[in-house]
């Protein structure tokens, strides 16, 4: 069976052009992480990091030893992402905030077969490995983000204004405002690898909730 990687059989939510677009996101299933500070320098955010690929990576191995929950199929691990905001305040990657005050939910979409029980399987195989990792922080989490604008941005997170601007202006252009509230926060895709990219090749698909003008 052919393995499937949700970059190349969903392009419209992982590989977008670099002139925006508007897209209705349906409901997925991830494994997220929340926490709060800098993502640069807190060990909090690292550790999140380092539990979401520690789950995901359980569950996809399942395979080499008989555990693959049911309706398993071969599969590439998604890419990280990250729903950012601060406190108390939706932040748009323009009202630049006090990184040290950013609030974060990071996650990793995982496969359809996922349940919350393989969830708890996962958790339990991992922690017998890797005792030192708080695993109590994740969770379990179905994520409808419904309409909303994105971007391909090409270079540095910190050089991410230009992209949003042009994405906002679309979004206006094209009858719709932004929507953040409860749940609908600016959202980013991190497609490559900043250990392994030039910071002026980073890809990061750059996402924002909206809803049409009346």
């Amino acid at each position: 069976m052919e393995k499937l990687d949700y970059k190349k059989k969903y392009k419209d939510l992982y590989q977008p052009k670099k002139a925006p677009s508007i897209i209705e996101v349906p409901e997925m299933i991830f494994i997220a992480v929340d926490g709060s500070g800098n993502p640069n320098t807190c060990p909090e955010y690292k550790a999140a990091v380092e539990i979401l690929y520690g789950l995901s990576f359980t569950i996809k191995m399942s395979k080499m030893n008989n555990t693959c929950p049911e309706g398993y199929f071969e599969y590439t691990v998604p890419p990280l992402e990250g729903l950012w905001y601060g406190d108390g305040e939706y932040f748009d990657g323009l009202n630049i905030l006090d990184k040290d005050k950013f609030r974060w939910i990071s996650m990793i979409r995982q496969p359809e077969f996922v349940t919350e029980e393989v969830f708890e399987w996962a958790k339990n195989t991992l922690f017998a490995k890797k005792r030192e990792l708080d695993l109590s922080k994740a969770r379990y989490m179905k994520y409808t983000e419904g309409l909303c604008v994105q971007i391909m941005h090409i270079g540095s997170y910190d050089n991410e204004a230009e992209s949003i601007r042009k994405m906002k202006n679309y979004a206006l252009e094209q009858g719709y405002q932004e929507d953040f509230s409860e749940g609908r926060y600016h959202h980013e895709i991190y497609l490559s690898d900043p250990r392994r990219c030039a910071e002026e090749r980073l890809k990061t698909v750059i996402r924002h909730p909206v809803t049409r003008n009346i």
